[in-house]
C-alpha cells in the first residue's frame, strides 16, 4: 500500500479495515461452531490443540487453513487500520476536512469508532484461538474490555451528537446529496458497539459484569434501532423522489450488517440473561428471530443486487476504472450476511433439531455462505489493488 494524496484521502478509506477485520471473524465461525469447547463459550487455542492431536489426520489441515487465513485477515485489518489512520491524521488538518463538514457529509467520521470496535473483536478472536490458556483470564480481561468499548461509545455520541445538533440548528440537511443510505453510517457504528457490550454480557461469570454488559448493549440497540428507524424514512423518501445515484448504490446494502449486529446482539442478550438472571427461553423463539432478521437481509441484498447491476456498479466502481472509498462498503454486507446464516443455521435449525450438523443437508446450507465469503474476500483483495496498490493523484467519487 502506497501514500495517497492528502486531498484524495476519505473516511470512508476505513471501510477497508472494517471488511478484513470481518473477514477474520468469518473464519473464526468455522472454529466456533464445528470444533467442540465444552466448559467455555468460546473455542479456545486449547480446544483446537487437542482436536489437533487427537483428530483425523485428514483434519489437520483444514485447522491449520483456518488458523492461516484468520490470522492472515487479522494481520490485514491491523495493517489498513494503521494506514489509515496515519492518512486521516494528515487529513484532518487540511482543507478537504473543512469542506466535508462545511458540506454536513462528516457523518463518514463514524467509520472510525465502527472500525476501531471492530479491531476489539479481532484482537478478541486472534487471542483466543493463538494463546492457551487465555480463557482463564478472561474474567479479568472484561472490564477493561466494558471500560474501552465505553470510551468508544461516548466517542461515538459525541461524534455524531455534534453533527445531529448542527443539522438540527442550521436546517441544512441536503436531500437531494442523500437520497442514499449513507446517513445509516452511524446506526451501523451504535449497533456495532452494542454487540460488543453484550459479548461480555453474554459470556461472564457475574453477574454484575453481565448486567453492565447487557445496558450498555440495550442503550446502544435502542439508540440504534431508534435513529435507523427515522433515517430510514427520510432515505427512502428523498430516494423515491430524487432518484439514488450510482457511487452511493452500496448503501442499499448498509442495512444487512445492521441486521446481522441487532440480531447477534438479542442472541447474545438472551444467553446472558438465561445463565445469569435465569430467563428460560423457547428455542423455537430463536428460530422466528433468526429467521425473520435472515429474511430481511436476503430482501434488502437482492434489491441492492438488482439496483447496483442496473447502475452498472460492479462493472465501473469494482471491475472498472471509476474509482470510489466507498466501494469497500461491499465488502461488510458479504461478512454480515455469511455470519448471520451460521446463526441461523445453528441456533434456528440445529437447536431445533431440523438440521445435524456434518450431514450432508448441513454442507448444502453452508454452501451459498462459503461462496458468500469467498466473494467478499475477492472483492476486498481487488479493491485493495485498485484503490491502494498505487497512489492516485486526484480525489476519488465518494458517496
Amino acid at each position: 500500500m502506497k501514500r495517497i494524496e492528502t486531498s484524495a484521502y476519505h473516511p470512508l478509506y476505513f471501510l477497508s479495515a472494517l471488511g478484513a477485520g470481518g473477514l477474520t471473524v468469518t473464519f473464526f465461525l468455522y472454529f466456533l461452531f464445528l470444533v467442540p469447547h465444552p466448559g467455555t463459550p468460546l473455542v479456545t487455542a486449547d480446544n483446537l490443540l487437542a482436536l489437533w492431536a487427537q483428530g483425523p489426520d485428514w483434519l489437520r489441515p483444514l485447522l491449520l487453513l483456518g488458523v492461516i487465513g484468520l490470522l492472515a485477515m487479522a494481520a490485514l485489518h491491523l495493517r489498513l487500520l494503521a494506514w489509515n489512520l496515519a492518512h486521516y491524521r494528515r487529513w484532518r488538518r487540511s482543507e478537504s476536512f473543512e469542506r466535508l463538514r462545511a458540506d454536513n457529509k462528516d457523518v463518514a467520521l463514524m467509520a472510525l469508532p465502527l472500525t476501531l470496535t471492530m479491531s476489539i473483536n479481532v484482537l478478541f478472536v486472534v487471542g483466543s484461538v493463538t494463546v492457551p490458556g487465555l480463557w482463564d483470564y478472561a474474567e479479568y480481561l472484561f472490564p477493561g474490555v466494558l471500560a474501552v468499548l465505553l470510551a468508544l461509545g461516548v466517542w461515538a455520541l459525541r461524534l455524531y451528537g455534534g453533527y445531529l445538533a448542527r443539522l438540527v440548528m442550521t436546517g441544512a440537511f441536503d436531500f437531494v446529496g442523500n437520497a442514499n443510505l449513507g446517513q445509516m453510517m452511524p446506526i451501523f457504528a451504535f449497533a456495532m458497539i452494542a454487540v460488543a457490550f453484550a459479548a461480555p454480557g453474554a459470556m461472564s461469570e457475574h453477574q454484575v459484569v453481565n448486567a453492565v454488559g447487557l445496558f450498555f448493549a440495550l442503550f446502544f440497540l435502542s439508540l440504534s434501532a431508534l435513529l435507523g428507524l427515522v433515517k430510514l424514512v427520510v432515505g427512502v423518501q428523498a430516494m423515491l423522489r430524487h432518484g439514488i445515484s450510482a457511487s452511493a448504490a452500496p448503501s442499499l446494502w448498509i442495512l444487512i450488517p445492521i441486521l446481522t449486529l441487532s440480531g447477534i446482539t438479542l442472541v447474545r442478550m438472551i444467553m446472558g440473561l438465561q445463565h445469569a438472571f435465569d430467563l428460560e427461553t423457547p428455542r423455537p423463539a430463536l428460530f422466528v428471530l433468526t429467521s425473520v432478521i435472515l429474511s430481511l437481509e436476503i430482501l434488502f441484498g437482492l434489491l441492492g443486487y438488482v439496483v447496483m447491476r442496473r447502475l452498472g456498479y460492479f462493472r465501473d466502481y469494482v471491475a472498472g476504472d471509476l474509482q470510489s472509498p466507498g466501494a469497500y462498503s461491499l465488502i461488510c454486507p458479504g461478512v454480515a450476511f455469511f455470519v448471520f446464516g451460521w446463526f441461523w443455521i445453528m441456533f434456528g435449525l440445529v437447536g431445533n433439531g431440523l438440521v445435524t450438523p456434518l450431514t450432508p443437508a448441513f454442507f448444502v446450507l453452508l454452501l451459498p455462505l462459503m461462496f458468500v465469503q469467498w466473494k467478499s474476500l475477492e472483492t476486498l483483495l481487488r479493491l485493495n489493488r485498485k484503490l491502494l496498490g498505487k497512489a492516485s493523484a486526484g480525489c476519488c467519487a465518494q458517496t
